[in-house]
């Protein structure tokens, strides 16, 4: 600041940033020899219960505002570039470097098989996660680095196959296409396809990656946003959270409709699929970036800790419960009368006893703001109602759940096999059953040609689809306030049940932008309804109603992070029977036209699924 008088306006923050970097450079050279030694002391501090006791963790406990709720979304976003990359290009990317589609879709088989039984287990670990950085974010950043590696791989995976020995053939286009017969292009085709068993491997990897984590980072994501939110902002948190990912997978499919072959970028970074991904990685990271450094989260030890027992025994005077909404359904936090002093805000009690008569999850005008500071070591469990429970616990609770999340699940299964089905095959559909393309053909025959115009048609489908998303999110809470939660469920998925059948029947260049907007209606549907019911029960700690259709408080300590990642998983489910399936299903039909008809009776499926659902008072 001093250098900052010395200097005026513009110039001296310039040179004061000038100091600064030649100051850390200079520390940093000097201290170099310790870097190592430095970091496991960073590493060992996380794993420190009381390195963050005077952390100001206020914000955990005020509404957020929209800019806010946009920064703790961005992650999702990222992930949404990414999965539109991953559904735009892969299936077509295998297909050229020769794997045969009923193997193709079996490809899809791979992540899900992991991610179905490892994401659940991720999500108790998340529960139970004890890291100073909190419970949430660890997790995002370690599957964001298995994102990040499958974007990098999959582009590049027959390069890599030429390096690890894979024979390298003559571009086909150099063959006048004229002179090329049936056979020989099979031939063609088929040498294409032997010599590269290591650039399938590491596309295959790479595919396995980016879409495990892609999928299972969302949980975390979600997890968090519904951590460092009050219950009043869950709405509006989660229709934010659904805003940005259709809004990162519109710009993402954008991306891919462009044809980056006539740019200096895409020249410059070896193509259109190699410049899309290259872009997409950097967004990515950009977005990660921007969630995981937005609001720290009250680590597991501040609400667990029995550190200050023999103290709070001491104290006689009433304490004032603050509703939290942490992993465990039963974390209470309580603010001491005797720290009472310490909160900068004049009218706390009356602030903290609005928290404590907060509605359910609802979509009321939000309540008047919350203490503005609150400081970690003030927050204290109450010993008679904290049940922390072993990780056992929370593994034996994936297997054994109550009715109501059985159905949810069974729902969320059907809406993400519908979802799924035009997702993973759609640019493949638009390709070879609208423009009548091949993408066996040779390379600059005209059937080929066709098949990458359809390819990059298919992406602006898939953009209105994710526009769609995000403009229907900005509504959805709305809708449910008017029109109530099972109506605006069951009815968003025969919408989108309506608009597939139409597109599998018109089969037209107008109905794949047309229809595409009922697959908006339905990914905004799956991605708000099925968690904002399971942070409904959560928050009322309630998961049955008895026959008597009252509900039954207090039916076992469930783990949020646990149950939204078991909601989540049920994609992995999806992805992996459709995975079996549907190369058979289009071999047997004979056209990719089958994907949309079992999308659309999937949709079906799982609106008589919803209808049996527990809603409560939603």
């Amino acid at each position: 600041m001093e250098k900052l008088h010395q200097y005026q306006g513009i110039t001296g923050r310039f040179h004061q940033l000038r100091d600064n970097i030649k100051e850390f450079y200079h520390g940093f050279e000097s201290e170099e020899s310790n870097i190592l030694q430095r970091a496991k002391e960073s590493a060992l501090g996380q794993l420190k219960g009381n390195t963050s006791a005077n952390k100001d963790y206020s914000h955990i406990f005020r509404c957020k505002t929209r800019a806010e709720l946009i920064r703790v979304s961005a992650a999702v976003m990222g992930i949404e570039f990414s999965y539109a990359a991953e559904t735009a290009f892969v299936s077509p990317t295998l297909l050229k470097i020769g794997v045969e589609h009923q193997h193709m879709t079996l490809v899809w088989a791979l992540s899900p098989l992991v991610g179905f039984f490892l994401c659940p287990i991720l999500g108790s670990f998340s529960d139970r996660c004890k890291l100073n950085m909190g419970r949430r974010r660890p997790f995002i950043l370690l599957l964001s680095i298995g994102v990040v590696l499958g974007l990098l791989l999959v582009p590049n995976g027959e390069n890599l196959g030429y390096w690890f020995g894979d024979e390298y053939h003559s571009p086909p286009n150099v063959i006048p296409v004229s002179n090329v017969t049936q056979n020989g292009t099979e031939t063609m085709h088929g040498s294409s396809k032997n010599s590269h068993p290591w650039g399938i491997f590491f596309t295959v990897l790479g595919t396995v990656l980016l879409d495990f984590d892609a999928d299972a980072c969302q949980s975390p994501s979600r997890a968090y946003l519904l951590d460092v939110c009050v219950p009043e902002d869950h709405a509006k948190g989660l229709s934010t959270f659904t805003i940005m990912a259709g809004l990162g997978g519109f710009f993402g499919y954008s991306m891919g409709g462009l044809n980056w072959d006539e740019t200096e970028i895409g020249r410059r970074l070896g193509g259109h699929v190699k410049a899309v991904f290259s872009i997409i990685t950097f967004i990515f990271v950009a977005c990660v970036t921007l969630t995981i450094t937005s609001f720290a989260e009250i680590p597991l030890w501040a609400i667990s800790s029995n550190e200050n027992r023999d103290y709070m025994k001491e104290k006689e005077q009433s304490e004032v419960p603050l509703s939290t909404y942490g992993a465990l359904d039963n974390e209470v936090s309580v603010l001491n009368d005797e720290h009472k002093k310490q909160l900068t805000t004049e009218s706390t009690e009356e602030q903290i006893s609005a928290v404590q008569n907060v509605d359910e999850t609802s979509f009321m005008e939000n309540p008047e703001s919350l203490p503005e500071k609150t400081e970690v070591e003030n927050v204290q469990p109450i010993q008679s109602s904290v049940q922390i429970e072993s990780l056992s616990h929370y593994l034996l609770s994936i297997v054994y759940m109550p009715h109501s999340l059985r159905m949810v699940c069974l729902t969320n299964l059907f809406c993400w096999m519908a979802h799924v089905c035009y997702s993973l095959y759609f640019t493949d559909f638009v390709g070879e059953a609208i423009f009548n393309g091949d993408p066996k053909a040779t390379e600059g025959s005209e059937p080929q040609i066709r098949y990458e115009e359809g390819i990059r048609f298919g992406c602006w489908g898939m953009a209105m689809y994710s526009l769609s998303c995000a403009c229907y999110s900005l509504v959805i809470d709305k809708l449910i306030q008017r029109f109530r939660a099972k109506n605006v469920y069951v009815g968003g998925l025969c919408f989108y049940c309506t608009g597939m059948a139409l597109m599998a029947l018109t089969r037209a260049k107008s109905s794949v932008i047309l229809f595409s907007w009922t697959a908006g209606v339905m990914y905004s549907t799956l991605f708000t309804m099925p968690y904002l019911l399971v942070a409904h029960y959560h928050y009322l700690s309630t998961f049955e109603l008895d026959e008597n259709g009252q509900a039954k408080h207090g039916s076992g300590v469930r783990g949020l992070g646990t149950d939204i990642a078991i909601i989540s998983s049920m994609v992995f489910l999806a992805q992996f029977i459709l995975s079996i399936c549907m190369g058979t299903i289009i071999k047997i039909s004979g056209t990719t036209t089958a994907v949309i008809y079992t999308a659309s009776f999937l949709s079906l499926c799982g609106a008589l699924s919803a209808t049996k659902i527990m809603y409560l008072d939603l």
